[in-house]
């Protein structure tokens, strides 16, 4: 039973911030003019609708099973057209690399939000004395998850969503290594797998995890912290 329960603090956590997540790049898809998301119904915080087997419920169980202190998980990549893109800003249409970096910075930003919402609603726990031990771990790990989603898919490397945001920035001619891992995935699994055997991973998301661990409780003054 211990692990069923271990199993299930995990998994709600990640299928909730995995539904924010892709809730919001479909939002800002729409926002934009494209509603390919919304069409295929993925514009909905219905958890069901962004369940990828693999990535949302076994890789987080078999990280639960394995002891790990550390696990991530992918859902159903929401689908986006940027032909469709047709929001103006000062008279001129949208670019596609540029309404592809919004859509992609929504999913992060999403989490950020969240994870800020998470620490709030556990400091309002335990200023109301509720000493529910699987509502304050939910939410801690809530704060936790989300902000280390939003970290992680700003990595700049495809199919990440930090790809997209920094191809928004680039010229054209400068985009063919980004075209070239998005076409071969498992160049990109292969490189993140490295990043993460060999530490790099950890030393680039663990300072800014700590910045936003220390705002977080310089505001809500959260012991976890």
């Amino acid at each position: 039973m211990d692990t069923v329960r271990d199993i299930l603090l995990v998994l709600i956590p990640m299928l909730l911030s995995l539904t924010v997540h892709e809730y919001w790049h479909a939002r800002s898809a729409l926002w934009l003019g494209d509603d390919t998301a919304s069409m295929q119904g993925r514009l909905t915080l219905n958890p069901v609708a962004h369940i990828d087997l693999f990535g949302t419920i076994l890789l987080p169980i078999l990280f639960v099973w394995s002891n790990s202190n550390f696990f991530f998980g992918w859902a159903k990549p929401v689908p986006v057209n940027p032909v469709r893109f047709n929001r103006r800003f000062n008279g001129r249409r949208v670019t596609m690399s540029t309404g592809m970096m919004i859509t992609a910075a929504a999913g992060p930003l999403s989490n950020l939000g969240f994870g800020f919402l998470a620490a709030g609603a556990l400091k309002l726990a335990l200023v109301l004395g509720i000493e529910s031990e699987a509502t304050l771990v939910i939410l801690a790990r809530l704060l936790m998850v989300n902000y280390g989603l939003a970290i992680f898919n700003l990595i700049p490397l495809p199919p990440l969503d930090g790809s997209k945001v920094l191809a928004g920035f680039l010229p054209r001619k400068a985009q063919g290594w980004f075209d070239y891992l998005e076409g071969n995935t498992f160049v990109s699994f292969i490189l993140l797998i490295a990043l993460l055997k060999t530490g790099i991973l950890g030393k680039i998301m663990w300072p800014v995890l700590d910045v936003l661990f220390s705002v977080t409780d310089a505001i809500f003054n959260l012991p976890l912290m």
